[in-house]
């Protein structure tokens, strides 16, 4: 494939993304269609089934796009940690707020009493490819003796609750008070200093590192 081709195919399949999200968070899983997608997307329904092949394997993608933003952030081997924790903490807080993931989940939580396997996909398309891949990291972490625990998945766990869990829940529960970005960042900061001081090896190193950080939230590049 050449590359103009290349880049063609790739700027189609965002824009596929892009339509996919905003139809699966007006629609939710069990009401968006590919019909209504291929629209949104400004394609034909033939070519968005050429791209994706079918509604499981798109929205598999689109969750996809979502998770490679969150863990960009990890993926400098050369990086450090606290660095690459503050980064990866604004990343998941610029993804998982947005009005259009916020809608997702809404609607999700809604579906899942009556259609179980839209909850099943969500979660198996989204937190769970995450935390695959924040426990993945982790464990480079220990490895290198950055820090230290028993329990990987649990170390993970730890750390998305603590950054994000309480101004994420208020934002699904109340679309009209999500937390603004000083209220975010509060919670990121906290959340960090407490994880550093649960889980390095040398908390006081990793603290004073975070402080360094902290005048001001990073730039991810996410919208």
């Amino acid at each position: 494939m050449s590359d103009a081709r290349a880049r063609n195919r790739a700027i189609k399949e965002r824009r596929i993304l892009q339509a996919a999200f905003r139809v699966f968070s007006l629609a939710g899983y069990a009401g968006a269609s590919m019909d209504a997608i291929a629209e949104a997307a400004r394609v034909s329904k033939p070519t968005l089934y050429q791209y994706f092949g079918a509604k499981e394997a798109l929205f598999a993608a689109m969750m996809d796009s979502a998770r490679d933003i969150m863990l960009e952030p990890f993926a400098d081997q050369s990086g450090d940690m606290v660095v690459q924790l503050h980064r990866f903490a604004w990343a998941y807080a610029d993804v998982v707020m947005r009005p259009d993931l916020l809608g997702l989940a809404r609607l999700v939580i809604g579906e899942a009493a009556r259609f179980p396997e839209i909850g099943a996909a969500y979660q198996t398309a989204g937190p769970d490819r995450l935390l695959a891949g924040m426990i993945d990291w982790l464990g480079e972490q220990r490895s290198a003796g950055r820090l230290v625990f028993d329990d990987a998945e649990l170390a993970a766990q730890d750390l998305w609750a603590l950054i994000l869990s309480a101004p994420r829940t208020q934002a699904l529960h109340r679309p009209d008070a999500v937390p603004d970005r000083a209220q975010i960042r509060r919670y990121l900061e906290n959340g960090l200093r407490v994880f550093l001081r649960a889980y390095a090896t040398d908390p006081q190193a990793e603290l004073a590192a975070l402080a360094r950080l902290t005048n001001d939230p990073p730039d991810t590049g996410t919208p």
